[in-house]
């Protein structure tokens, strides 16, 4: 009897335990938002697909025509946005073109609406639970990573009869899940997750455990240790103050973090890039990585069996004149065990390519294995001069041998939408999960970030996360250099990843720039009204437009100009110094010149700017600028 009584005390116990595992809510889901703690930690028997208003020909209509933007029209015109079958959670949902139609969520089979909101409010933080930092809009576009979790399937439908440009992104689960769909209405205990996620970010850098501090100079060719511990556990954070020390164009310094004495370093790559720099300054600040207050932080959790080595490493060209960097670091660390069967070691691919290949995407992380992608950071400059339409290219994701993600644009991928527009995607801006590294059209380039948290992506056999460079066919050529970051036993990318070198390092800065009327800065004096690339001044008037951002140098300014009939006469200036002959933007008839030399210029440190005098002319009163372009005179 007592045998038999022992067993049903164990066998409840382990079902209890084996039911607590499987149960699935917004609150376990909120959880994994709260918790970076657990980032490691595998998620099994689930995936990450998600379904997008991508341009399945392979052509960049990706939610321009909404030819692409549904999953079906139901008879009264209305769309069906998202459908899933058995249980899951979706876990991001992003637009840059929301609208006020009403979306109808529909659980469990259910032929009435079991929610519904205004598809804007998933966004404006007016809506409970869809509030920061979890929604928001920003450089463009707007999210949510509110979880959404649903049983025995999902319908979204629109109400509206046209959508545009969407992404909705989901984890399933198996059938024995235990699943509580969404409601809307939140219990106490969802409530106080929902809380938990900020106030557990706004921690995520306090520190509890040990700390090794290092103060050291770092000479050209040496390199120095932050970390070496010979037990097992975990570093929880890394801190390199002094992160002006990192600058510049050629990215001497370098970072290798080791694990457990493997072959190849888990991390190895200019410090500039994994803290994410942009184009050789400081510029992210995420939750868990970036720059603030002159110092590099690192807080991804890093659990290792045995042994666990940090270094910096300063590489220059030989020959070059390099004085010593002074390193200030801190490593943070606690003896919390590593448990390989429940989690992976962290991981980071850094692949620089200086010249994109026509026809194939720039590849963000391959290779086989199990764990789970939950990082990217890129890094992409044009090598035509121009606008940066390399930035129209998808990102594509392949996991286990079958299409699980297809986006409809790069921006898009970093929660953003619209470059080169005022206002949208047009400068750097950090969030906490995702936000631009930088945007200049003059140099054409930018770059971006996304951290995956509660969407981190498993992976049990093999991945393939790649991004196009182009609208279509992989087109324009690039510069780009991306980091992947990912969990996983052992590193996954063997062989592949390259060693950093000057030529790997350094930062291209072309010797042809454009300087577009819709970012530009200038300032007026006189009557002059602008409109897009037009100034109209039938009074006579300056425009003076800042090119402080440009390299110091000496060039020559040509322009893509409108000629016409009331075409104004105008010459450019430097301060007091005139330098062009009068320039004529009339034409008997509109016509096109591009590429007019208008003169030679030099910028530096006192001399940034051109000043346009537009002569006094009622009816000759009309210049027409589509950009300026400034190439570089070499010696």
């Amino acid at each position: 009897m007592k045998r038999v009584l022992l067993f049903i005390a164990i066998s409840s116990l382990f079902l209890s335990s084996n039911a607590q595992k499987k149960q699935i809510s917004m609150t376990t889901e909120l959880n994994k938002l709260a918790n970076i703690s657990d980032l490691p930690a595998y998620l099994d028997e689930t995936r990450v697909t998600q379904t997008s208003s991508y341009d399945t020909t392979g052509n960049n209509d990706d939610g321009f025509s909404g030819k692409y933007s549904f999953v079906r029209k139901n008879p009264d015109g209305s769309l069906v946005i998202f459908e899933a079958k058995g249980n899951g959670v979706i876990n991001r949902i992003w637009t840059p073109t929301p609208n006020n139609d009403t979306l109808d969520f529909y659980f469990e089979g259910s032929v009435k609406p079991n929610y519904s909101i205004c598809f804007s409010d998933l966004f404006t933080g007016k809506v409970y639970p869809f509030i920061a930092p979890l929604t928001g809009n920003e450089l463009g576009g707007y999210f949510s990573y509110v979880p959404i979790p649903f049983k025995n399937g999902c319908k979204i439908t629109s109400r509206g009869k046209k959508m545009e440009f969407y992404q909705i992104q989901q984890r399933t689960y198996p059938a024995n899940y235990q699943v509580k769909s969404f409601s809307g209405n939140l219990d106490s205990r969802e409530i106080s997750a929902l809380n938990a996620v900020s106030e557990n970010w706004n921690k995520v850098a306090s520190f509890k455990g040990k700390s090794i501090h290092t103060e050291n100079l770092l000479r050209n060719g040496d390199s120095i240790t932050i970390a070496d511990l010979n037990k097992g556990g975990r570093i929880t954070g890394i801190r390199l103050h002094h992160a002006d020390s990192f600058r510049g164009l050629n990215k001497s310094m370098q970072i290798r973090i080791t694990w457990d004495d493997e072959d190849h370093p888990a991390v190895f790559m200019p410090v500039a890039d994994f803290f994410g720099y942009a184009f050789g300054k400081e510029s992210m600040q995420s939750l868990l990585l970036g720059s603030a207050d002159n110092t590099n932080y690192c807080y991804f959790p890093m659990p290792f069996g045995s042994k666990a080595k940090i270094e910096l490493l300063y590489l220059q060209k030989v020959g070059m004149r390099t004085d010593p960097v002074k390193i200030s670091a801190d490593v943070y660390f606690s003896e919390k065990q590593y448990e390989p069967l429940k989690e992976g070691k962290f991981y980071a691919f850094w692949n620089p390519e200086k010249k994109t290949t026509p026809g194939q995407p720039h590849l963000f992380l391959a290779g086989k294995g199990k764990g789970h992608y939950v990082g990217t950071i890129l890094q992409a400059q044009g090598l035509t001069p121009g606008m940066t339409l390399f930035f129209e290219g998808d990102d594509v994701t392949t996991v286990d041998g079958k299409l699980t993600i297809h986006g409809t644009g790069s921006e898009d991928y970093f929660n953003g939408g619209w470059y080169a527009l005022l206002d949208r995607w047009d400068r750097k801006m950090s969030l906490p999960l995702h936000g631009s590294l930088d945007y200049s059209l003059p140099y054409a380039r930018t770059g971006g970030y996304r951290l995956f948290i509660s969407d981190k992506m498993p992976f049990s056999k093999e991945i393939r996360h790649t991004i196009e460079h182009g609208p279509e066919n992989n087109n324009k050529p690039g510069d780009y250099t991306s980091i992947a970051f990912y969990y996983a036993s052992k590193s996954i990318n063997e062989g592949q990843q390259k060693l950093p070198d000057y030529n790997l390092n350094k930062i291209y800065v072309p010797d042809t720039l454009m300087v577009y009327p819709q970012l530009m800065q200038y300032t007026i004096s006189g009557g002059i009204k602008i409109e897009g690339s037009v100034f109209h001044c039938t009074n006579g008037g300056e425009v003076k437009i800042d090119l402080s951002d440009l390299p110091k140098g000496n060039y020559k300014l040509y322009a893509d100009m409108e000629k016409s009939p009331d075409g104004a006469e105008i010459q450019i200036w430097q301060r007091q110094k005139l330098m062009s002959k009068a320039i004529s933007f009339y034409a008997e008839k509109r016509e096109s010149a591009p590429n007019s030399f208008l003169s030679n210029l030099v910028l530096d440190d006192f001399k940034n700017a051109i000043t346009i005098h537009i002569k006094r002319d009622v009816a000759k009163s009309i210049v027409n600028i589509h950009r300026l372009i400034l190439i570089k005179n070499h010696p």
